[in-house]
This record gives C-alpha cells, structure tokens and sequence, in this order.
C-alpha cells in the first residue's frame, strides 16, 4: 500500500474516533474511487502508486470544482459550501503545487528539449511537462502555458 494511501486509511480511523461526519464521508468517497482505480488498473487486488492516488483525488477536486459553480449558479450557497468544505479537505491529500515560475521553467525546457516551434508540437511538450510536475500542476495550467508559449 503506498504512502498517501496509508496516510489516507489513517485519517478514516481519525475521522471516525472523532464522529467528524464531513472528514468521514468525504474520506470514505476517496477511499471508493482509490479503490475503483486499482480495480481498473488491475483487477480486484491491484493497488495503486502515489502518483495514480494523486491522479484520482486530483480528479476528485475537479468534481468539487464543477459542483460548487453549479450550486453557487442555482443559488444553493449551503451546498456549494459543502462542496468547498470537501474540495479543501481532499486539497490536503496533494503535493505542494508548482508556482507559474517553475511552470513556466519546466515548459521552456520541454519546449527546448523536443524541439517544438508551433502547435503542432504541443501534444509531444504536454506529454513531458505532466511527467516532470508530477501531478504538482492542473492539466488546464499546463495547457495554458505550453500553448502561450508555442504561440
């Protein structure tokens, strides 16, 4: 079991001592969608690495993203507090995020590397940009910054 995935199991049983329903209910979503992962991966006793875990809460944050600007567009402020309570809590599971100048850092130097000099080339820098930040930068970011500087 990795790191992050201990520490995770760990801050149940926390939760649970506690009665913190909030901390509990949203640990035990992450624990399900971790565990739909590895079974996706491979199979019933498949666990997943740090990096993966952080994939799938990353992606968990995502959702809590879109939800609360739906809840806030329809007026449903208790609900998208809710949302914010959980998106914070999985925000704590995450690795310190890179700053726009070591984004900006690790872009130019994939853009040197692959030798990239227009669009066309963005997917092959995408692909060495993600590996480098390691899930320390949103997709979109990433996106962001390799496409103003490909022009």
């Amino acid at each position: 079991m990795s790191d992050l995935s201990q520490q995770i199991t760990e801050d149940l049983k926390t939760a649970m001592r506690e009665k913190n329903t909030l901390a509990l209910n949203t640990i035990r979503m992450l624990k399900s969608a971790i565990k739909n992962a590895a079974i996706e991966k491979g199979g019933a006793g498949a666990e997943l690495t740090d990096p993966e875990v952080v994939v799938v809460i990353r992606r968990e944050v995502k959702k809590r993203q879109d939800s609360i600007e739906q809840y806030t567009a329809a007026g449903r402020n208790e609900l998208a507090a809710q949302e914010e309570a959980e998106m914070a809590l999985l925000n704590g599971y995450l690795p310190e995020p890179l700053s726009e100048t070591e984004i900006l850092a690790i872009v130019d130097a994939a853009i040197a590397e692959v030798g990239a000099t227009s669009r066309k080339e963005m997917g092959a820098v995408m692909k060495l940009v993600q590996e480098r930040t390691a899930g320390r930068a949103d997709g979109k970011t990433l996106s962001q910054a390799v496409a103003s500087k490909l022009g």
